[in-house]
């Protein structure tokens, strides 16, 4: 977060991040896949139904897996959990799939 421009650190430190292991069985239910390194949920900024959510924005990233995906490099691992931090913050963003490609958020 402190690499983000100070407009965007603002909106970022308005949205927590929660750790967990792997992905829980109620989200697996829902279509997530299990090796997911993170995932969105929530009303993103541009959402127009934002105000009337029970939930908030929220970024989940899911710790073992990311470790698993760098195959148990530190340097890799924390180089990726930052990268994917700022994929599931670009959702929060409105950022659509391609649009993190473009970003090389992909």
């Amino acid at each position: 977060m402190s690499e983000l421009p100070p407009d965007l650190r603002r909106r970022a430190e308005a949205v927590p991040v929660r750790y967990e292991e792997r992905v829980a069985a109620h989200w697996i239910a829902d279509g997530v896949e299990p090796d997911s390194l993170g995932l969105f949920s929530g009303p993103g900024l541009r959402d127009p139904d934002a105000s009337f959510s029970d939930e908030p924005p929220l970024v989940t990233l899911f710790l073992r897996n990311l470790w698993d995906w760098c195959e148990g490099d530190r340097d890799v691992y924390l180089d990726e959990v930052a990268r994917t931090y700022l994929h599931e913050f670009g959702h929060y963003l409105g950022l659509e799939e391609d649009g993190m490609e473009e970003r090389d958020l992909d």
